[in-house]
C-alpha cells in the first residue's frame, strides 16, 4: 500500500507576508500586530507616540517575531512616506495594510455635541481616519496590484451604524466616510487580486466598556485584543480572498442586524 502523502496546510498563514498597522503601539492595534506574527507576518508598528511603537516592537520581537517600529503622525504626507519606506527597507513591500489608527490625541477627554464643534475638530477626524488611510493606500495599493496580492483593511467603530448622544459625531463622520471609499477601493481592485474591508468594533475592554458589554451584548462581554486579532488574520489571509467591500461586525452580539 502506497504512503498517504496528503497533508492539510495550515490555515491563515501569513508567512513572507509583510504588515503594516498604524496605532499599533498598544490595545486593539497591538493585539492585531501581535496575531499576524504569529502566522509567520513580518510586521511594521506605526503609533503617534515613539515610545509605545519602539517598545511594541521590541517586545514582540523579544517573543521571537519579525518586527520593527515606524513611528511618525500619519496625518502628514511626508511621514507617511517616511513609514511607507522603513517598512519596504526592513521586511519588503507591504502585502498587507491595517488603518487601525482612529483617535487622535487628547480624544475621548475631548468629546463635544456638534453644536458645540467647530471645522478644526472636523477636520482633524478627516485627517487622520480618511486622508491618513487614503494616502497611506495610495503608497501601497499599485504594489499589491503589480504583485497580484494585498489586503487593506480599515478598523471603524459601531459609532458608525449607530447614532449615540456621546459627542462622536465627527469622528462618525470621517469613519463613515472611510467606509465609503472602502467600497468603491474593493471594486477598483479586486480583479488585482487586492481586497479591501473593514473592522467594525462594538464596546472594547480598553475603553472602559466592560460593565455596559455585560449588559447589552450576547455574549455578555466587552471585545479584546484577541479578538480583534483573530478577525484581521481572517480577512487579511488567502482564505479571505472572495471577502471583500464588507464590513465585518465585531461587536459581541450587541448589535445582530
Amino acid at each position: 500500500m502506497s504512503e498517504n502523502t496528503n497533508t492539510t496546510a495550515p490555515l491563515f498563514n501569513l508567512t513572507g507576508r509583510v504588515a503594516l498597522i498604524t496605532g499599533a503601539g498598544q490595545g486593539m492595534g497591538l493585539g492585531a500586530a501581535r496575531a499576524l506574527c504569529r502566522q509567520g507576518a513580518s510586521v511594521v508598528i506605526n503609533d503617534y507616540y515613539p515610545e509605545r511603537a519602539e517598545g511594541a516592537a521590541a517586545a514582540l520581537v523579544a517573543e521571537g517575531f519579525k518586527a520593527c517600529a515606524a513611528p511618525g503622525d500619519i496625518t502628514l504626507p511626508d511621514v507617511r512616506e517616511s513609514i511607507v519606506a522603513t517598512a519596504c527597507s526592513t521586511f519588503g513591500e507591504i502585502d498587507i495594510l491595517v488603518n487601525n489608527a482612529g483617535v487622535p490625541p487628547g480624544m475621548p477627554n475631548s468629546l463635544r455635541t456638534f453644536k458645540d464643534l467647530g471645522d478644526e475638530d472636523f477636520e482633524r477626524q478627516l485627517d487622520l481616519n480618511l486622508r491618513a488611510i487614503l494616502g497611506l493606500t495610495r503608497l501601497v495599493v499599485d504594489g499589491m496590484c503589480e504583485r497580484g496580492f494585498g489586503r487593506i483593511v480599515i478598523i471603524t467603530s459601531e459609532s458608525w451604524r449607530n447614532g449615540m448622544a456621546m459627542g462622536l459625531s465627527n469622528y462618525a463622520a470621517a469613519k463613515s466616510a472611510a467606509l465609503g471609499f472602502m467600497r468603491h477601493l474593493a471594486h477598483e481592485v479586486g480583479r488585482q487580486g487586492v481586497t479591501a474591508n473593514a473592522l467594525s468594533l462594538g464596546a472594547m475592554n480598553n475603553f472602559g466598556y466592560d460593565d455596559i458589554a455585560k449588559r447589552n451584548t450576547a455574549v455578555g462581554r466587552a471585545g479584546t485584543a484577541d479578538d480583534v486579532g483573530a478577525a484581521v488574520t481572517y480577512l487579511v489571509s488567502n482564505e479571505a480572498s472572495w471577502m471583500s467591500g464588507q464590513v465585518l461586525p465585531l461587536n459581541g452580539g450587541s448589535c445582530t442586524a
